[in-house]
């Protein structure tokens, strides 16, 4: 399970790996919308950008990230980023993460399709064996995208995290097991065309 820098490209969302070159649409991404202002995730405010790529970069290089960022293809406009992240090549395991998306971007084909490349690459060039989704348990919002991409809630991780204004934040985990991806692939396909 070797993690390369790769790009993934789809009919209307490209994910690249996440550049210097990104960070001035990264911006406009996370001010549609003041996405750092949002309680529930970790987006990172739009000054905090260069520390977001050395720390993207870092994991990288310590084997256990990949982050893209989210370009629309019509516009050629990142719209947001992602990442595969907590890689566990020895179990064959990682999750899809640390994902925001532009105001303007969300409950679009855009989350879709990114998460189709990623499934994609995860399972099909990766090999994964599992597939993690964890979000914030207040977080309606990402719990339902989840949901309709077809992965299966697990449980809470009580007092899993701490976030930014300190809140102690329980995590739910939702899975994709490899068996599972042939039937979620083709539903997902299926999304993506009438999309």
């Amino acid at each position: 399970m070797k993690i390369e820098k790769v790009t993934l490209e789809g009919c209307r969302v490209r994910l690249e790996p996440l550049e210097q070159r990104h960070l001035p649409g990264l911006r406009l991404a996370i001010e549609d919308g003041k996405l750092w202002e949002i309680p529930v995730t970790f987006v990172p405010h739009p000054d905090n950008l260069p520390g977001f790529l050395d720390a993207a970069e870092t994991a990288f290089h310590a084997g256990t990230e990949l982050a893209f960022a989210t370009v629309d293809r019509q516009s050629g406009k990142v719209v947001g980023s992602t990442r595969f992240r907590c890689i566990e090549a020895q179990h064959r395991r990682l999750e899809i993460g640390f994902t925001f998306l532009a105001a303007s971007s969300q409950r679009t084909h855009v989350n879709t399709e990114a998460k189709y490349l990623m499934l994609c690459h995860a399972f099909e060039t990766l090999e994964c064996n599992r597939v993690e989704l964890l979000t914030d348990e207040r977080n309606s919002k990402s719990r339902n995208a989840i949901q309709r991409i077809g992965a299966k809630e697990e449980g809470v991780l009580r007092s899993h995290m701490v976030m930014r204004d300190g809140f102690i934040r329980n995590s739910v985990m939702y899975s994709i097991i490899a068996i599972e991806w042939p039937s979620i692939k083709a539903a997902l396909h299926a999304k993506l065309c009438m999309a």
